[in-house]
């Protein structure tokens, strides 16, 4: 396997045996791992770095893994997070992911569960890197919008100048044509984590879009809500 191929993990673990004993299992995989023993130094690294993967025990010394993920997060880092926890309720499960962590594991676990997530995790986010991300332009209908100029061009040459959020949002869901985006992806890439606007403030850009581009803005053909999932664009 050459070095190009390699998926690169953070480990955030500060007790000192399980640390080695996951290093060295995750380069056995032919992962190429990154130790980090404390909170400020897995955010140094992520700084500095792209990782495939972060492991993140919940009990660090200083700064606590779950407030270390909502960190990463709010500086709108999507690196997937596998959290680590000694504690095994729904209350720390849920307020893990909420926090922006992709999965939650709970010690002691079994290595080979572990494994099976860590690769998991690395495969779906690379699927997702792969979507084709769409240029500096897109055209529906009789529309076309800039996104590096913030603009769109209605049929008849009208323009409408967009915010940087509508710029955003518009960008998510036209790169996710035809699958529903949750509303906790739309608040980690448009918001970031440390706003959390409500369902009603993606509502009125939702209903802005229909607005600017719709022909019947209340039989929508492109921009939907689907109620207490999230938000699509179809064409």
């Amino acid at each position: 396997m050459t070095t190009e191929q390699k998926r690169s993990i953070l480990l955030v673990e500060d007790e000192e045996n399980l640390h080695e004993a996951l290093k060295l299992n995750l380069e056995l995989e032919g992962y190429d791992v990154t130790s980090a023993l404390d909170g400020a130094a897995a955010l140094k690294a992520v700084q500095g770095e792209y990782f495939d993967l972060i492991i993140m025990d919940v009990m660090l010394p200083e700064m606590d893994g779950i407030t270390v993920t909502e960190t990463i997060r709010i500086s709108n880092n999507e690196v997937p997070i596998l959290i680590l926890s000694a504690k095994n309720s729904s209350a720390d499960r849920v307020l893990g992911l909420k926090k922006g962590a992709d999965d939650y594991l709970t010690k002691p676990f079994n290595l080979e569960e572990l494994l099976l997530r860590v690769n998991k995790l690395i495969n779906k986010n690379k699927k997702l890197q792969d979507k084709s991300t769409i240029g500096d332009t897109y055209t529906f209908g009789n529309n076309t919008v800039d996104f590096k100029a913030q603009e769109a061009v209605k049929s008849g040459g009208e323009k409408i100048q967009l915010s940087k959020k509508e710029t955003m949002l518009l960008k998510l869901l036209i790169e996710n044509k035809n699958e529903v985006v949750p509303r906790e992806k739309i608040l980690q890439s448009v918001w970031g984590y440390n706003v959390y606007p409500t369902t009603r403030t993606i509502d009125n850009f939702i209903l802005n879009f229909r607005k600017y581009f719709e022909e019947e803005s209340r039989n929508p053909k492109y921009f939907h809500s689907v109620r207490g999932v999230g938000y699509k664009y179809s064409e």
